[in-house]
């Protein structure tokens, strides 16, 4: 779990087999007891908080919860009325209601940046969808020695549809040793109508949260998916996990999230100095919650010139660190005679590692 920041509050580690919805009510007895909230919003995606998660929700009045709409459920809303898309022509954002979610606010979306990309991506997997099945049609026509049966030439295709998740546009027929294919246009072209569309789900009445609000913090899930990518990535490393035994696995995780906790801190003082928006969280609050991140004008300058407002060059983290770590402290001594006195020397920081150094006293740490 993080904050609405990003910040790492907890961690917990499940067996391998738990369902990630079935964690739900752990974490919020955990909310309740451990960091004792008297008032909380609830952040998770669509595969987090299904429908049986909510209804727990619904128990606690002093809980809410912020979620997606799957597609099946966008497409029930289509097909009853409640979402009129000609809405969505001259704006991007509009909140509805539903008698099949009383009491709460959907929020629909549109972007059509994404609706492009949602239509491009379909018809690359159609046309490889078709290509393939190209292939074993050619197949099954050129074995006349030992011809494919019905069911061999059904298997194939099955795996095929099954790769590109195309079964829903396609349908096809085996006659006499021969496959035939064509596109269930009624299938795509009523798939195409919720392209770049989504809806938010939320209990937060409008008192608490704008609609844009609700966008904004269904968004800042990306601030959690950033927390996993540092963990298996390149950043903590956290796996492999070498240990066996019910203690280590989770005192390994819990390790990490120090770690990331630390690393959360270093990146916001160092912002400065890397290729990082210093403006992000102001234009969070400002900018269309809807169409995609703009890089602010300040963080365009810093990667054209690679320079920052001091003149230092701009570093990524990993480089920032490297640099710091080859600064050594050096002992000195005699070679020929091992008893002779000693003394250790540390160089002077460069510019780059003095500016780290300094804006490393705005950590938020107590002590000496």
């Amino acid at each position: 779990m993080t904050d609405c920041e990003g910040r790492p509050i907890a961690v917990d580690v499940y067996r391998g087999n738990t369902s990630d919805s079935t964690t739900v009510s752990d974490q919020l007895k955990k909310l309740r007891e451990k960091f004792e909230l008297s008032r909380m919003v609830l952040v998770g995606d669509r595969g987090m908080l299904t429908q049986p998660r909510i209804d727990e929700l619904k128990a606690h009045p002093e809980m809410g919860w912020i979620t997606a709409l799957t597609t099946a459920a966008m497409r029930k809303l289509l097909t009853d009325g409640s979402l009129q898309l000609s809405l969505l022509d001259e704006q991007n954002l509009m909140e509805i209601q539903s008698p099949s979610y009383p009491g709460e606010r959907l929020v629909v979306c549109y972007n059509p940046l994404l609706a492009d990309e949602r239509k491009r991506k379909r018809e690359e997997l159609l046309q490889a969808t078709e290509k393939r099945l190209a292939r074993i049609g050619k197949e099954a026509q050129r074995r006349k020695k030992k011809p494919l049966l019905p069911t061999e030439i059904a298997f194939k295709v099955g795996k095929v549809l099954g790769k590109y998740k195309m079964a829903k546009h396609f349908q096809y027929a085996i006659v006499d040793g021969k496959l035939s294919w064509s596109r269930c246009q009624e299938s795509i072209t009523q798939e195409a109508k919720l392209d770049g569309i989504y809806v938010i789900r939320t209990s937060e009445p409008v008192e608490r949260l704008s609609a844009p609000d609700v966008v904004r913090g269904y968004k800042s899930l990306a601030q959690v998916e950033r927390a996993f990518r540092s963990w298996k990535g390149l950043d903590l490393l956290v796996r492999p996990i070498r240990h066996r035994s019910e203690e280590r696995v989770p005192a390994h995780i819990f390790l990490c999230l120090l770690a990331y906790y630390l690393e959360w801190h270093l990146r916001n003082v160092w912002a400065p100095l890397l290729f990082a928006d210093e403006e992000l969280e102001q234009q969070r609050q400002q900018r269309d919650p809807v169409l995609p991140a703009v890089a602010s004008p300040s963080a365009n300058a810093k990667k054209g010139s690679k320079q920052t407002t001091d003149g230092l060059p701009v570093q990524s983290f990993h480089t920032l660190f490297s640099n710091l770590g080859s600064r050594s402290r050096v002992t000195y001594g005699l070679k020929s005679d091992p008893s002779s006195p000693t003394f250790q020397q540390v160089p002077p920081p460069t510019a780059l590692q003095a500016k780290a150094y300094e804006l490393l006293n705005l950590l938020p740490v107590g002590g000496k």
